[in-house]
C-alpha cells in the first residue's frame, strides 16, 4: 500500500515544502503554505508526465509557415470579442468570478449555440444532471444536442471526452475535480494543479477546446495554485455587482487575441445578453448639468468607451481626510491630488474626496488622470463643466499632460455618441478635424483648468 505524507504547497507559485513557515522559500510570499497529503505513488506520477505536443526536429523561425488560427464562434457576438474572435482547436480556457455572477449561465448558453453546428460535452461537478436541465428550460434554450456528464472523477472525464470527442468542452469547475492517483481532496492544490494539467495535455493533444470555470478567493482572484493561470492559454474574469443586472468579462490572459478586452452583458431572465452600446451604460441621465461629474473616453482592449467619472470634495471634520475611491487606484488619487496642489495651486488638505467610476466598470489607464482632476476641480467650485465636455489624459508628476494610446479612436467615439467638446493632450490632436468636436489641446494642467475658468 502507498505510504502517505504530509507537505505544504504554496497557493501563489504552486512550491512544496515539508514543513509550514510563515513565508514560502520559493516565491517568498506570506501565509501562502496550504496542507496537502500526497500519497508516494502521486509523487511518483510526476516523472510520467508527457509532453503537451509531439516532439519536432530544430527548424529556423523563417522555414515555418505562419497561418491564422481558425476560429469557432460561440455565437454570442460579447463572448467571441474576448476570445479575439471565437474558440480555438486545442485551447484551454479558464474563466472565474464571484458565486452566482452568471459563468455557468453564459457557458450554457454558448454550448447551446455551438451544439447546432458542432458536437459539445457540458461536464458539471456542482450541480446535479437535473439542476442544469431545469436552468436550461428556464432560460428557453435548445439544448436536444448538448451532451451531459456529472462526474467528478477525472479519469472518468478523460474516458467520456475520449468517447464522445466533442468539439468543445465544459468543465464546471475545476476545483470539484480529483484524480485517483492523489490522495488529496477535491479543491486542494496538488488536486487543482493536476487536473488543470491533465486537461490541458487532453486538449492539446486531440484539439479539443476546453473551457474550465474556476472559483475565486475573498480577494477575487482565481483560487488555486498560480500555475494553473500560466497553464491555461486565455484567463477571463467575470466583474460586476451581484445586485445589478450588468456584468463584464474581461481577458486579463489570451494567446490567441489581445488582452484586457472588455465583453458587456446584461442579465435577463432568458439569460444573459449582449448590449451593443456599452457607452450608455456607464453615463449617468442628467436632466441638467451637474458640479463634479466629468465624461472621459477610455479603452478596453480595442473598444473605445464613454465612463462617467463623478467626484465629491467636502470639507473634512477629522484630523485625516479621507481619500476613497471606487472603480479607480486610490493611490493615484492622493498622487494626484498632490500635483494639483503643486502645479495649480489648488489645496485639498482639508478637503473630503471622493471619486467614483459610474456603472460599476474599473478603469486602471493613467489616462483617467485629466478627467479626475477635472471632476475634482468642478466638484470644488461647484460648477459644471461645460456641457458636451469629454475628456483624457495622463497627468505627470511636473504637471505634464501625456497621451494615451488610440487617441482618434476615442474620439470618434465621442462625437458618435453627440460630445462637443474634446479637452485632450496636445500629442492626440488630430491632424484632420473631427466633425461636430471642438478641440482643446493642452501640455500642462495650468493650461487645461485656465480653458475652464
Amino acid at each position: 500500500m502507498a505510504k502517505s505524507r504530509t507537505v505544504y504547497v504554496c497557493a501563489d507559485c504552486g512550491g512544496t515544502t515539508p514543513k509550514w513557515q510563515g513565508k514560502c522559500p520559493h516565491c517568498n510570499a506570506w501565509n501562502t503554505l496550504e496542507e496537502t497529503v500526497e500519497s508516494s505513488a502521486a509523487a511518483a506520477s510526476n516523472h510520467r508526465y508527457a509532453p503537451l505536443a509531439s516532439s519536432s526536429p530544430v527548424r529556423s523561425l523563417s522555414e515555418i509557415e505562419a497561418r491564422e488560427t481558425p476560429r469557432q464562434p460561440t455565437g454570442l457576438e460579447e463572448f467571441d470579442r474576448v476570445l479575439g474572435g471565437g474558440l480555438v482547436a486545442g485551447a484551454v480556457v479558464l474563466i472565474g468570478g464571484d458565486p452566482g455572477i452568471g459563468k455557468s449561465t453564459l457557458l450554457l448558453q454558448a454550448l447551446a449555440s455551438l451544439s447546432e453546428t458542432t458536437n459539445v460535452l457540458y461536464v458539471t461537478g456542482e450541480e446535479s444532471a437535473e439542476q442544469v436541465a431545469l436552468r436550461a428550460r428556464r432560460l428557453g434554450l435548445q439544448t436536444g444536442n448538448v451532451n451531459l456528464l456529472a462526474e467528478i472523477r477525472l479519469e472518468a472525464i478523460q474516458a467520456a471526452v475520449s468517447e464522445q470527442k466533442p468539439t468543445v468542452a465544459v468543465i464546471d469547475s475545476i476545483q470539484t475535480l480529483y484524480s485517483g492517483e492523489l490522495s488529496a481532496a477535491p479543491g486542494s492544490v496538488s488536486q487543482v494543479r493536476e487536473c488543470a494539467a491533465q486537461l490541458t495535455r487532453l486538449a492539446k493533444q486531440t484539439g479539443i477546446a476546453i473551457v474550465m470555470i474556476g472559483h475565486v478567493t475573498k480577494d477575487g482572484a482565481l483560487a488555486g495554485p498560480r500555475v494553473l493561470e500560466h497553464i491555461v492559454d486565455t484567463v477571463l474574469y467575470f466583474e460586476g455587482d451581484t445586485h445589478s443586472s450588468f456584468r463584464l468579462v474581461r481577458a486579463f490572459k489570451n494567446r490567441f487575441g489581445a488582452v484586457n478586452e472588455l465583453g458587456v452583458f446584461a442579465m435577463t431572465d432568458r439569460g444573459l445578453r449582449g448590449v451593443a452600446n456599452p457607452s450608455a451604460l456607464f453615463l449617468s441621465q442628467h436632466e441638467q448639468q451637474v458640479a463634479g461629474s466629468c465624461v472621459m473616453a477610455t479603452q478596453e482592449g480595442t473598444r473605445p468607451l464613454l465612463v462617467e467619472i463623478q467626484a465629491l470634495v467636502d470639507s473634512s471634520h477629522a484630523p485625516n481626510p479621507r481619500r476613497l475611491t471606487v472603480g479607480l487606484e486610490g493611490n493615484r488619487l492622493a498622487m494626484l491630488l498632490a500635483v494639483l496642489h503643486r502645479h495649480a495651486g489648488v489645496s485639498t488638505f482639508d478637503q473630503d474626496v471622493f471619486v467614483n467610476a459610474v456603472g460599476g466598470v474599473r478603469i486602471t489607464e493613467p489616462a483617467a488622470d485629466l478627467p479626475v482632476l477635472l471632476a475634482i476641480m468642478s466638484s470644488l467650485r461647484d460648477r459644471p463643466l461645460p456641457r458636451g465636455l469629454i475628456a483624457f489624459g495622463e497627468v505627470g508628476l511636473a504637471g505634464e499632460i501625456r497621451p494615451a494610446p488610440r487617441g482618434q479612436e476615442r474620439l470618434r467615439e465621442a462625437a458618435k455618441l453627440g460630445f462637443s467638446i474634446a479637452l485632450i493632450p496636445k500629442a492626440n490632436a488630430p491632424r484632420q478635424p473631427i466633425e461636430g468636436l471642438e478641440i482643446w489641446a493642452v501640455d500642462r494642467l495650468d493650461g487645461a483648468l485656465d480653458k475652464l475658468r
